[in-house]
């Protein structure tokens, strides 16, 4: 008789996505192959986030320890969930599945306690371990707790026909109230008003609380020399400069001007406003090179390939303020020597509190939940945080478009006060990139 309570196997990533993994499954019970506390424990001393989930997992272990024996299985919650480590593993070499590779042998973990009648699933982040999974016969499925569905996400914006007598008041008095709940907006989503009368006749708006709605002023004019070109850039670039929301997320593909409208705005704010102290840029360091010990120099001179969009786009809006290429990029060597601009691996951010500054995350699709949620743990008082990015283009092998810290942050936090997001759909940097993005 196959027992009714689930036996879910979790491959090593997913503790390494997410300790919180271990406490996710309720009344199910929860089995560790022994290869994953040997991955654990070479992960440990590692750097960043994986090295952290790494100890806390272990951490977590050692302490479900003093509960009993972890090889027979130890309480986790209330509802009658355990967790167990499981010593043995089989050889499957007439499965195709060599012995002395660990994932096999973990994989080999679900298919024996399936063979012994239990109903299993194995948990992985891997998509081709869960490729192997499903052809032995085992149910197999990625970790869903902090997925979202970024098909559904919203754009950050919609559009609300009204009389054209309600568009002239928008325009004169600057705000508008309307049916909060019949619309379901939420805090600070763009509302693109549009006459019943006069069809193209539209004004934008961005909707506060209770059914006010602002009219977008400053996202409309010129910013540091750059002219935002369709609506969500106006709308992007009206949140960024707008005190009261302190979290801005800017989702979109390449060349749809994410980056370049969290600079411009950034300078803004800065040089010209003087908001804050500091312009502080950050971008994770994925493929090819993530240790920086590998490249020469100080961390300055490391992180230099890593930032070159940063400073391309730094140098870019300087030109458009009058300057040539050998002045903008003077300019910019300024602004870094003197701390205005300061650029930082992520690595450095943690345990930070940042007080009044503008902090600008480029690539956050190759961030998981929890690295998001760190950073954003440490704003202070006076800082603004921009994350860009496009989830459609993630080099971290154990998150798509729907498991990554962008999405995931845009959809939780959708709703509440302070922080607002836009999906940025068209491209602006060429024809030639923009039949690059659609196309190729």
């Amino acid at each position: 008789m196959t027992d009714p309570v689930k036996h879910f196997v979790l491959d090593t990533n997913v503790l390494l996505h997410s300790p919180a993994a271990l406490e996710s499954f309720k009344e199910n019970h929860v089995v560790i192959p022994i290869d994953v506390i040997e991955e654990l424990d070479r992960f440990k001393s590692r750097p960043g986030e994986l090295g952290a989930n790494a100890r806390e997992c272990i951490r977590m272990l050692d302490k479900l320890r003093e509960s009993g024996e972890l090889t027979e299985g130890v309480p986790l919650n209330d509802e009658g969930g355990t967790l167990r480590i499981d010593l043995k593993s089989l050889c499957l070499l007439e499965r195709g599945l060599s012995s002395d590779i660990p994932d096999h042998r973990i994989i080999s973990v679900a298919y024996r306690l399936k063979s012994e009648g239990h109903k299993v699933v194995f948990v992985s982040k891997d998509m081709n371990l869960r490729i192997k999974s499903d052809v032995l016969g085992v149910e197999t499925e990625d970790f869903l707790r902090q997925k979202v569905s970024f098909d559904s996400l919203s754009t950050g914006w919609r559009e609300v026909t009204i009389k054209d007598a309600a568009i002239d008041k928008f325009y004169k008095q600057k705000h508008i109230t309307v049916d909060e709940q019949e619309q379901a907006l939420s805090p600070y989503e763009g509302v693109l008003f549009r006459s019943e009368e006069v069809p193209k006749r539209t004004a934008l708006g961005v909707h506060i609380s209770d059914g006010k709605v602002e009219l977008v002023e400053r996202g409309n004019e010129p910013c540091f020399g750059i002219q935002p070109r369709n609506l969500q850039q106006r709308l992007a670039l009206e949140l960024l400069l707008r005190k009261d929301v302190h979290l801005v997320a800017l989702i979109g593909k390449a060349g749809t001007g994410k980056t370049l409208l969290a600079i411009v705005a950034g300078l803004q704010l800065l040089l010209n406003e003087e908001q804050f102290e500091t312009l502080l840029i950050s971008r994770p360091i994925m493929p090819l090179g993530k240790d920086l010990g590998f490249l020469p120099g100080s961390v300055a001179e490391k992180l230099e390939p890593w930032m070159k969009p940063i400073f391309d786009n730094l140098q870019f809006v300087l030109r458009s303020k009058g300057r040539n290429p050998v002045e903008a990029k003077k300019k910019v060597n300024e602004l870094l020597e003197s701390g205005a601009i300061e650029m930082e691996p992520l690595t450095y951010i943690r345990g930070r509190s940042i007080h009044h500054q503008y902090l600008i995350i480029d690539e956050c699709q190759n961030l998981t939940p929890h690295e998001v949620k760190t950073i954003i743990s440490r704003a202070g008082h006076g800082t603004k945080i921009i994350l860009t990015g496009d989830p459609y283009q993630i080099d971290n092998p154990y998150l798509d478009s729907e498991s990554n810290g962008l999405s995931f942050v845009c959809e939780r936090m959708k709703n509440l006060p302070l922080s607002g997001h836009v999906v940025l759909q068209k491209t602006e940097r060429s024809k030639l990139a923009s039949l690059a993005a659609d196309y190729l």
